[in-house]
């Protein structure tokens, strides 16, 4: 059977391991300029399973940093993780498969000026640890 795991916690445990210097989280706050630069990682609705073990996932990636530059760089970095480090490992209820780029790290437009946002759309293909 398919398993339905915790995209976001699992994504958000290695992350923070793999980029020490970034806060890497779910949901911003008021403090978000304190603590640059951020990774925020969200479940996208939607995605789809095979009925048997494989699960297609929708994940909204968004880094939050103080120049465009460093925005772009850490993207970059995050993108590199998602699609080259990360398919083939494995945790406790997941096996991480193909993992692409539904939308590339880009620009997007964000209310604070003083920040920079680059954000990305990947899917997951996972299936469960067994």
């Amino acid at each position: 059977m398919t398993a339905i795991v915790d995209i976001e916690l699992e994504l958000i445990t290695r992350g923070t391991t793999r980029f020490p210097d970034a806060v890497v989280r779910d949901e911003l706050d008021n403090n978000l300029g304190n603590e640059l630069p951020t990774i925020q990682i969200q479940q996208v609705p939607g995605g789809s399973d095979d009925t048997f073990r494989l699960a297609r996932m929708l994940v909204d990636i968004d880094v939050y940093a103080a120049t465009r530059a460093d925005a772009i760089t850490l993207a970059r970095e995050v993108h590199s993780w998602l699609t080259g480090e990360l398919p083939g490992t494995s945790g406790d209820s997941i096996v991480f498969g193909r993992i692409g780029a539904l939308a590339l790290p880009a620009e997007r437009p964000y209310t604070n000026t003083a920040l920079r946002r680059v954000g990305a759309t990947y899917q997951v293909f996972s299936h469960p640890d067994s």
